[in-house]
């Protein structure tokens, strides 16, 4: 895992406020290091996307940001208690999800609460039942590590949560119509444009740690989908017709998802289930079921405290639907 080089971060600290160039002689004297330490920070920040000019006349200049989705940028905007406050940034990784299970194995997970694990591309994303998850460079592919102090029978209450800040931030950041298709997609009109995944390790009642996976189609060129993906795949860019500042619409995501989980951890389900149930897309709508064991077809009538989904089958029964793949008719 890449480390936060916090020196080369005060070097850009200094660029960033400076109102012209700079020489690397002033650099080295504001911070206290030498004049090869700020060459030397400066050429990692060109590395991580930065561009900066320099001229042995004028000194530094910082011409053009990064379009990384580094935590520098991030924590800027960042405006949660602790949330995001600790952050893992990677270049790419098979899935965050999968560091965020490494982390835990050799970590203290108490002190990890609200870690957030951010990859610029994922090269074995998953997505539920195992599937693969498309995620190349552009997208928000990010796990929150949670300790949570809740019964485990609403432990999914968690990635409720994370579906409503998701589509909440949507809505907020773009005026996008985002709404939430059980049991975690997030849909702009009928495209996919975001999905969660929670993992959890427990044994009997208690519950160790959770991993809540998000994946957020930001920037990516619908190109880089295969063409029968594209039919049911959007990205931010793609509704907006320009791209979006990651680092301040991941800031506004982490703050929803910290509003909502603490809602979660007081017990106030209800709050977050009646917010679930205004921004759905399933409820009052025919739909297929497919579960492990059989499939059938109903109307999507309700949602329940533990996430389960409720529908009405054509024979009038009802059944409740804990797991399983949910396809709108």
């Amino acid at each position: 895992m890449m480390p936060t080089p916090d020196s080369a971060f005060k070097v850009m600290a200094v660029l960033e406020k400076s109102d012209g160039p700079i020489s690397g002689e002033a650099i080295s004297n504001e911070l206290g290091i030498t004049r090869s330490a700020v060459w030397k920070h400066i050429n990692e920040l060109r590395m991580m996307g930065y561009d900066i000019s320099s001229s042995q006349k004028e000194g530094y200049r910082l011409t053009r940001m990064s379009n990384k989705l580094l935590p520098y940028e991030i924590h800027k905007k960042l405006h949660t208690k602790f949330i995001g406050k600790k952050m893992r940034y990677l270049e790419n990784t098979p899935s965050t999800i999968w560091a965020g299970k490494q982390l835990c194995a050799e970590g203290d997970v108490e002190k990890m609460h609200g870690m957030v694990i951010i990859a610029e591309e994922q090269t074995g994303g998953i997505g539920r039942m195992g599937r693969a998850w498309v995620s190349p460079s552009g997208g928000i592919w990010i796990t929150i590590v949670l300790k949570p102090h809740i019964p485990i029978d609403h432990v999914f209450m968690i990635t409720m949560a994370g579906s409503v800040a998701v589509a909440r931030a949507i809505r907020k950041e773009f005026s996008l119509g985002a709404l939430i298709k059980w049991p975690n997609d997030i849909f702009i009109g009928n495209k996919k444009v975001a999905g969660l995944l929670l993992e959890l390790a427990a044994e009997a009642d208690i519950v160790h740690y959770c991993l809540l996976g998000m994946g957020i189609d930001a920037n990516v060129p619908l190109s880089q989908f295969s063409p029968e993906l594209q039919n049911n795949i959007t990205s931010l860019s793609a509704e907006l017709g320009h791209e979006v500042d990651r680092a301040s619409f991941l800031a506004r995501i982490l703050k929803e998802f910290e509003s909502q989980y603490l809602l979660v951890e007081s017990g106030e389900y209800d709050t977050i289930i009646r917010e679930w149930k205004s921004a759905s897309c399933t409820l009052e709508h025919r739909v297929d079921i497919r579960t492990l064991k059989n499939s059938f077809s109903g109307e999507a009538v309700d949602i329940d405290e533990f996430g389960a989904l409720i529908i009405r089958k054509d024979n009038g029964k009802l059944e409740r639907v804990i797991a399983g793949d949910c396809f709108h008719q």
